[in-house]
């Protein structure tokens, strides 16, 4: 599986998750400008943006180690990119991360609420 596909694979597995916690999907894969989200979701009235990162090791740390400052950064852009395309206004949004460890039989999936 190459990276593409995991992330793949790693952003169906998320979607399925969300889902059955009662999150209603929105969009995947929205881009704005040069950036991308993975997952639009709307819990109850709140607006939350979902990042989704997996991997097969721990070799060079946990899934949401990847998640940088400046890659938050341009999360928070495409967001803002997201409400303006769609009308929203005055909406303070969420910003969510989905980890999947999926070197397991069961991927392993955390799910961190405002975690940024």
């Amino acid at each position: 599986m190459n990276n593409r596909e995991r992330g793949s694979a790693g952003e169906d597995l998320a979607v399925e998750y969300l889902t059955k916690k009662g999150y209603h999907i929105l969009q995947r894969n929205f881009r704005f400008d040069r950036g991308e989200i993975d997952i639009v979701a709307q819990q109850g009235e709140e607006l939350v943006f979902v990042e989704v990162k997996a991997r097969r090791t721990v070799s060079y740390g946990e899934p949401e180690d990847a998640l940088t400052p400046a890659k938050c950064e341009q999360i928070r852009r495409v967001a803002e990119g997201y409400m303006l395309e769609h009308g929203i206004d005055g909406v303070s949004p969420r910003f969510d991360v989905v980890a999947i460890m999926l070197d397991e039989k069961t991927p392993v999936i955390r799910h961190l609420e405002d975690a940024f």
